[in-house]
């Protein structure tokens, strides 16, 4: 075992021909939920986010610095989500160790069920909105301390020691989703990891960096440990509803507007369709998960 370093050379498998900015990162999600006003209840108290803008049954929500996370729209007499292929869950990262030790003893507070997880590179907190859309919210660890195991990056599911953590908040009081939070990454639920390979690899131009996880293929930009994972685990499931609470679209955001455009080249060459405006490429996998790819100055 070795450690990783911040060379996206030393980690993973890197795609056969186009491969995405190592400063690739996330940028929003946009969910349908069957009532905004519950549901944004629910993301300003529970998650401690703000509502920075609302119109016709939209709201976008965003950390306290204002960096928006998602945007919810409202699809009146939708069911609740289902295991279905879409979302598993989107993860917001927060800044550092003590900002996500604050977060737990805020839940503690409120009396909110959650589950916790240990994954090595990052400690993991894990909700569902009230409409049953999967939610993380973690902290890194240093990437420095990041092992490789033949090139893919150590990951497991261990229990999470939550007295540690809380007590790694010591002065630090929540007070809302903190400056510097973001989506770190998200979790789709596919329904084929080699078809899945072939679009966000080969095509797309992420990064392999783990692939003997059962079931599941975690990818990358940057030699992150992920900004996408993927798993079959909903088996012969068929994809989200449009009368149910789901995952619209989530993003990428690229450095500048010709990384958009070579991606969007990327994905035409490999027979998928996609469609390009001034900065933003919009694109559906293979499930029809919607994905919108963004010039940095356009997310």
């Amino acid at each position: 075992m070795t450690t990783a370093t911040n060379r996206p050379a030393d980690v993973g498998i890197r795609p056969p021909g186009y491969r995405l900015p190592a400063a690739t990162r996330l940028g929003p999600v946009h969910l349908q939920v069957t009532d905004l006003d519950r549901s944004l209840a629910w993301y300003t108290h529970v998650l401690g986010m703000r509502v920075t803008s609302r119109r016709d049954g939209t709201a976008t929500l965003a950390d306290l610095s204002g960096t928006t996370i998602a945007r919810l729209s409202e699809r009146p007499g939708a069911g609740p989500a289902r295991r279905r292929l879409g979302l598993y869950h989107f993860a917001v990262l927060l800044p550092d160790r003590p900002a996500l030790g604050a977060f737990l003893r805020h839940l503690y507070v409120q009396g909110q069920r959650f589950a916790a997880s240990d994954h090595l590179v990052s400690e993991a907190i894990y909700l569902n909105d009230p409409d049953g859309l999967g939610i993380e919210v973690y902290a890194d660890r240093p990437r420095a301390s990041w092992n490789l195991r033949d090139r893919q990056i150590a990951m497991d599911t261990l229990p999470l020691d939550q007295h540690d953590l809380a007590r790694a908040a010591s002065t630090t009081a929540w007070h809302g989703l903190p400056a510097g939070s973001s989506v770190g990454h998200v979790h789709l639920h596919i329904g084929d990891l080699a078809v899945a390979d072939a679009f966000y690899h080969r095509a797309l131009g992420l990064d392999r960096v783990v692939w003997s996880y059962p079931g599941a293929l975690f990818l990358s930009a940057g030699g992150y440990h992920h900004h996408l994972g993927l798993n079959t685990w909903a088996g012969d499931a068929e994809p989200a509803h449009d009368d149910e609470a789901r995952l619209l679209d989530w993003s990428l955001v690229l450095p500048g507007q010709d990384d958009v455009h070579a991606v969007a080249e990327s994905l035409k060459d490999a027979g998928f369709t996609i469609a390009e405006d001034v900065g933003v490429a919009t694109t559906r996998d293979p499930w029809g998960i919607a994905l919108r790819i963004l010039a940095d100055a356009t997310a």
